[in-house]
Parts: C-alpha cells; structure tokens; sequence
C-alpha cells in the first residue's frame, strides 16, 4: 500500500482550495506563500496530478482538485468532531455512576447539588444497583461499593467505614411489649437486608444476647425496603448509622439500645486503573473525598 501523503500537505491544500487563494491560505495557517506553494507541489508530485491550475492572477481547482477536497474536507469534519467529542469527555459531559439505594438516597444524592452547583458542565447520572459494576461492559465511570478494597484492576479510595446500629419505628418503645433492652428483641422482629444475613448474629452476640434466632424474622432485598418496613413498625434493622441520618433526624426512626458495632466492610469510590486522569472522574473524586473529611457524623465516629 501507498503510504498517506502528509497530514500538513492534505491541511494546507483544503485551505488553498476553499480559499482560491495561496496567500489567504497562507494567512490563515500563518505561513508564506511560498511554504503553500511548496506544499502543494509536493502533494502534486505525490498523487502524480495537478489539483491546481496556475492563471495569471488566480488558481482554480482542476477536476482531479474537486474530486479530492470533498472527500478530504469530509475526512476533516469528522477528525474534528471526534477530536471534540474525546475532548469533551475528559473535560466534562456526562459522568455515569453506580452507587447502593440506601448510600444513593441518604448520603449521595442530597450532597449532589452543591457537587452541580459549581461544576455545570458535568452531567451526573446515577445507576442505582446492589451489583457490582463490570466496567469492561458497561459505560459506567466509577462505582461506590461495599467491601473490604483491592478489586484487581480497579483504582480503590476509602470513604467510610459502617457504624452498624439497630433501628425501629418509636411505636415499638411504647406499651406492655416495648422494646427497653436487646433482651427484649425476639425473633419475629428482626428485619433482615438479604445481603447482609450476618449481620444481626454479630450484633446480638456483641450485645451478649443468646436466646434469640438471628435468622428469624422478615428479609428484603435491600437497605432501603428494610428501613420503609421499620418505619411501618414491622420490626427493628440494622443498619449502618449514616444511611438512616435523615429519618433518625425527622423522628421517624430511633435507636432503641446504645449497642452499636463496626462492620466488616467499608465504601470505597472505584474505578478502573488508567482512568486517573480524566478530569471530570478526578473532579468527582476531589469532591467526594472533601465531603467525606467535612462529613460531621464521620468526624464524630472516629
């Protein structure tokens, strides 16, 4: 195969064609003449055809000219928006993220505005989803996800650890029944995230309760439902302290016992090793990162 004639040269000539004019040509590329002229011929001598001819005052394209600019300008419009479109994906645009319902609902989404607010040109789009993301398949950008860090392949930043706590509706400190101490817990009130079935066997033998089933009760598939339900009074959950902040504050859910633990698992903020200098990844990070330092229920828990 013929090698491609100079990226220059074919720049030059569409500039010379759609001008008519070597000097314009050389003005708007900031060049001589007789650098355009130079270039030129040698485009000439590469394709074995004159695209121009030369008139006394004026050139004009030969037919082998107006068959090559089109093409050519076409070929150029298309590097253009390409170039543009890269460009705009690193500077800004759309920033797809994967987060849990409860983190997305109670901790994420209300902080989002202030995150809007100062960085408009980023459009923030949340995938909420307790699976977790296969960036190789996906369009996702950067995910928060539970665990305990060092995903292969993946670029891992500590958020939180989880302030494991039990939760209720305040209907169940009230009447002959009332909750008072975790001894008074049973079974049947225990509210269970699927994911998370462990999670009431460590707090009760924590809280050295024994005689109750650590599986019993009602399970839902996530955080979320798993609050709604101890909100209706159907039983207590544990839950980690920060995702229930807002409806501790309003007084929809209390905190039936002191009894408190640290979970095994933490958030982390991750995305694929590679992607750490794209800039509207790295301005999500920085904010993040400054939310979690200012966060004052972190600062109180550690």
């Amino acid at each position: 195969m013929r090698s491609l004639p100079p990226l220059n040269s074919l720049r030059i000539f569409e500039a010379a064609a759609r001008r008519l004019s070597f000097n314009r040509a050389a003005a708007e590329l900031h060049l001589t003449p007789s650098a355009v002229s130079h270039q030129i011929r040698a485009l000439e001598e590469f394709l074995g055809a004159p695209l121009f001819d030369r008139l006394p005052r004026q050139i004009r394209l030969t037919a082998a000219g107006q068959e090559y600019l089109l093409p050519l300008q076409a070929a150029f419009e298309q590097i253009t928006a390409a170039t543009e479109r890269i460009i705009a994906s690193q500077r800004g645009g759309l920033l797809v993220i994967s987060v849990m319902p409860a983190f997305a609902t109670q901790w994420l989404v209300p902080r989002l505005p202030a995150f809007q607010e100062t960085r408009s040109h980023i459009e923030v789009r949340l995938i909420v989803s307790t699976d977790l993301t296969d960036f190789s398949r996906s369009d996702v950008d950067l995910a928060i996800r539970q665990g305990q860090g060092g995903w292969p392949g993946l670029r891992c930043h500590w958020l939180m650890d989880e302030d494991l706590i039990a939760v209720c509706s305040p209907t169940l400190l009230q009447g002959p029944k009332a909750l008072r101490q975790p001894a008074d817990l049973r079974s049947d009130l225990l509210l269970h995230v699927i994911a998370r079935m462990g999670d009431w066997k460590s707090w009760l033998d924590a809280a050295g309760v024994s005689h109750i089933d650590p599986l019993g009760g009602s399970r839902f598939q996530t955080w979320s439902l798993a609050m709604e339900a101890a909100i209706a009074g159907m039983g207590v959950v544990i839950v980690d302290r920060r995702l229930a902040t807002r409806y501790l504050d309003s007084g929809r859910l209390v905190v039936p016992f002191p009894n408190s633990l640290a979970g095994q698992k933490a958030y982390y903020l991750v995305y694929p090793e590679g992607r750490e200098q794209n800039s509207k990844i790295g301005e999500f990070r920085e904010w993040l990162l400054n939310e979690v330092r200012n966060d004052g229920d972190l600062a109180a828990s550690h």
